[in-house]
């Protein structure tokens, strides 16, 4: 286990260094570079965006200015942000819990009625249920995210006038219940396409478990069908599923970007939007590392349940 683990870890570091590699050059090299909202300013001289460059550390070769971002990342120091002067990572904790509340709830949404729905597709296969739940999942993959979020609008919030437009709460009433009904539409409308996704692999990998010998002899021996479902199907079938949890992430996470844009909710997503659109590049690149460092974590995460879970996975 602990070679396993070790391995792992490894391949978490090498992979957080490439993406931040990627990040950091791929947004040095956009036009105007980080000095493209200082560019804008009419009051800004050529001489003031030379000295603010030298000020800043921007005037020296990119490597440089990687291996410096890179050592002080690793003392702690994320950087400060060029429009309002405060540190990244006080920046990104202000949005930080939004987002998280955000995904958490489209998670469990999305895990509990897509396990739900790939379970009762695989054990009524081919029945009016299971093509309703594949035409569901087509359209939901088929759609983007923004689409269902303006739709969700126009009819609960425009015309029914259930649920709140936007926002993560109404000013002058912080009580949970206004939290909660804030929530109800972002969170739905992020799970739809990760409830699509979660059905057809649980669907999948219960169909493949029902197929096993040992499925069938515990039929033949008279084993309720519910208890045959409950104990020996569902838990084999749920190992896959916590690795594909780990995987869809990324997915989540970019989801949430456009979810939060869409429903005005102050999250990360956001954030990163305003930021690249300043040119903010410290806290562009912080949000691009944390969102790195909480995929790969949970990727790594996922990897340790399983391999808790089903020895065969870290004898391997």
């Amino acid at each position: 286990m602990s070679a396993f683990l070790l391995n792992r870890f490894l391949q978490s570091v090498v992979l957080l260094v490439i993406v931040s590699i990627i990040g950091f050059t791929v947004l040095n090299l956009m036009p105007g570079g980080p000095m493209a909202q200082y560019g804008l300013d009419p009051g800004m001289t050529s001489d003031d965006l030379e000295r603010l460059k030298e000020q800043l550390g921007l005037n020296r070769p990119i490597l440089v200015q990687y291996f410096d971002w890179a050592w002080r990342l690793l003392q702690g120091d994320w950087g400060t942000s060029f429009r309002d002067g405060s540190p990244v990572l006080s920046v990104i904790g202000r949005h930080i819990f939004a987002t998280l509340l955000l995904m958490g709830s489209s998670t469990v949404i999305a895990i509990a009625v897509g396990t739900w729905i790939g379970i009762r597709g695989a054990t009524h296969r081919y029945s009016a249920f299971d093509y309703v739940a594949t035409i569901g999942a087509m359209v939901a993959l088929s759609i983007p995210t923004f689409w269902f979020g303006l739709v969700g609008i126009y009819i609960f919030s425009l015309e029914l006038g259930w649920l709140p437009a936007g926002n993560m709460y109404t000013i002058g009433d912080g009580s949970a219940l206004n939290y909660l009904h804030h929530l109800i539409m972002p969170s739905v409308v992020l799970a739809l396409v990760h409830i699509a996704i979660w059905s057809r692999y649980m669907r999948t990998a219960t169909l493949d478990v029902i197929s096993q010998e040992f499925v069938k002899t515990a039929r033949a021996k008279g084993v309720p069908e519910r208890r045959v479902l409950m104990k020996h199907v569902v838990g084999n079938a749920l190992l896959p599923m916590i690795t594909l949890a780990g995987v869809q992430l990324p997915s989540i996470l970019t989801g949430a970007l456009v979810t939060e844009t869409v429903f005005t909710w102050p999250g990360m997503g956001r954030l990163f939007l305003d930021s690249l659109g300043y040119s903010d590049f410290p806290v562009v690149m912080g949000l691009l590392m944390f969102s790195a460092i909480l995929t790969i974590l949970g990727n790594l995460i996922a990897d340790i349940v399983v391999a808790l879970v089903d020895p065969r996975i870290r004898l391997a």
